[in-house]
């Protein structure tokens, strides 16, 4: 078995040498990243006359969508929300399911880019390892893992917040393993027969969830190795009719504004009410709808109060367990998979959204092993050891330890600021971002859907939307300012951090070890990396910043 991949430069290739893969590319903007966030960037530069390519690290569009092909993988957003707002892209297009699959947003990409244009302007299998802005010049030099060079004006990183694979240290031996083995975001992209083979799922996030969706029907054994439980909430997946899609599409310019007016970029929000002005019958009416209409309902449009209140997410948390405890027929695993006493307050990790997942584990094939206190300390040729020296036998492994999230994407591209400092290097105490689209150092460089975004805690399409149209707003003002380059001052980052911490300590976030407070990895920071504050107040806020650039040096060219 050759060794598994974990880093992107190891797709790196020279797909041509003209177009957007010539030697020495000079163009107004380069965009990183050809998912939503790269795309709707691309767009709004180009309607607007910058000459703009895009870099792109996988072999085609669709960012996410283009790495996630492992067994199950589906999108835990629900159409109409999922989707961009250009009319070109909804025009013409159906989808089958409220809930499309990796296949169908792969489809989604390709119309988008049938009715834009979008790949004759990218250079796909581009690993950026290298980008410094030169003042003198007011550009930005960017270097790809196969030498070629870029010069732009502006740079705008669109990696999202996933692109780092995390596999951990103690995971040793893998190399030895005489079966198939993969972590989930690199899954090959061809059908892996599972049928009879003792499969192992290592981890419980959204593609641990999705993976033992799909393999307990059909593998021979499936054990996933858990650590926390996931505190997943029912999909409610149906099919959609071309009728009811066309019908709707009058209504969608309203729909996608609404969307960026709601906390999480959804078509529902919090609700007017607190948890304990309702009686304990009227709770139970009120989350059992939220429960039956499904989604993310049961995250993002509960009780106003139940993310702040930790009485107030005990009731939440018992009506979660109350329902997935009468799904899981064995008492152990009932115990395992939604134990009485909460891991974690309900709502601080991203809940999965999950079709039947709890339902594999009444199959005889289906088991969980509890890693908690007795961890993975290594792979033999046949199989997974444990710290007390069991050995699990597998044909097939499929490590779902998830992303260095947020900042494990740009941090790991090479940038480096205008003293040569790397980026890596500033953020290994703390991330410091300015709006969470810019950063102190690194002029005329933009991001979106990374750290101090409302990233986590939104729909992506709503996200880089907002996000995107202050970009390119923000772009459109140094240019007709006569402005060189713009730079975040060192006091206006202090303050933006001051903000995330503050919407933050509000919650329970910090409470939990999570993704939202800087991912489980060893040795990272223990911080909030999003902004706590609901996209509405978001997209208020970094509007107040423009067209003045206040917090900003404004350099004149």
């Amino acid at each position: 078995m050759p060794p598994i991949k974990t880093e992107l430069s190891e797709f790196a290739l020279r797909r041509g040498t003209t177009g957007p893969y010539v030697d020495n590319l000079e163009v107004d903007a380069l965009v990183v990243g050809g998912g939503f966030g790269g795309v709707y960037c691309w767009y709004e530069l180009k309607k607007n006359g910058f000459n703009t390519v895009i870099y792109e690290a996988g072999n085609d569009l669709g960012g996410t969508w283009r790495w996630n092909c492992y067994p199950g993988a589906g999108v835990d957003s629900e159409i109409p929300e999922y989707q961009l707002s250009i009319p070109e892209t909804y025009k013409d297009w159906t989808w089958s399911t409220n809930y499309p699959t990796y296949e169908e947003l792969r489809a989604y990409f390709d119309h988008c880019d049938k009715v834009l244009g979008i790949k004759k302007e990218t250079a796909f299998n581009s690993v950026v390892v290298d980008a410094q802005f030169h003042t003198d010049e007011g550009r930005w030099h960017v270097k790809t893992a196969d030498g070629r060079t870029a010069k732009a004006k502006f740079f705008v990183v669109a990696a999202g917040f996933a692109a780092k694979r995390y596999v951990p240290d103690e995971f040793t031996g893998i190399d030895t393993f005489e079966g198939i083995i993969h972590h989930s975001s690199f899954w090959p992209d061809l059908n892996i027969d599972v049928t009879n083979k003792k499969c192992a799922v290592i981890g419980t996030g959204a593609s641990g969830v999705q993976i033992t969706q799909a393999w307990g029907p059909k593998a021979g054994e499936v054990k996933v190795f858990q650590r926390t439980p996931n505190l997943a909430v029912p999909m409610r997946k149906r099919s959609l009719t071309v009728e009811e899609q066309e019908e709707s599409k009058v209504y969608y310019p309203e729909l996608f504004r609404y969307r960026e007016r709601c906390f999480g970029g959804f078509l529902y929000t919090f609700s007017e009410r607190s948890t304990f002005e309702d009686t304990k019958a009227e709770q139970e009416v009120f989350l059992q709808k939220l429960w039956d209409d499904g989604g993310f309902r049961y995250w993002l449009a509960n009780y106003k109060d139940y993310l702040f209140d930790a009485k107030a997410n005990r009731v939440v948390y018992d009506f979660w367990a109350k329902n997935v405890r009468n799904r899981i027929g064995d008492p152990r695993l009932r115990d395992l998979l939604a134990p009485l006493e909460p891991p974690h307050p309900f709502g601080v990790k991203r809940p999965c959204l999950e079709l039947n997942y709890y339902e594999q584990f009444n199959r005889p094939n289906v088991d969980v092993i509890n890693i908690k206190d007795n961890p993975i300390t290594g792979f033999t040729p046949k199989g997974i050891k444990l710290q007390d020296g069991t050995v699990h036998e597998f044909d097939i492994i499929c490590i779902a330890t998830g992303f260095d999230i947020t900042t494990g994407g740009m941090a790991n591209m090479g940038l480096r600021n205008i003293d040569g400092v790397t980026l890596k290097d500033q953020w290994k105490k703390s991330a410091v971002t300015y709006l969470g689209t810019t950063i102190g150092g690194y002029p005329n460089m933009f991001h979106l859907y990374g750290p101090h975004g409302p990233t986590l805690l939104s729909n992506g399409p709503t996200s880089v939307e907002v996000q995107g149209r202050w970009i390119v707003d923000a772009i459109k003002q140094v240019e007709r300012q006569g402005l060189k380059y713009i730079n975040p001052t060192d006091e206006a980052s202090a303050e933006w951090k001051k903000r995330i911490n503050e919407l933050s300590d509000k919650s329970l976030f910090p409470t939990t070890k999570s993704t939202y407070m800087g991912g489980s990895m060893p040795g990272k920071a223990f911080e909030q990396v999003n902004y706590a504050g609901g996209l509405a107040a978001y997209a208020d806020e970094i509007r107040t910043k423009l067209p003045s650039f206040d917090g900003f040096v404004k350099v004149k060219a």
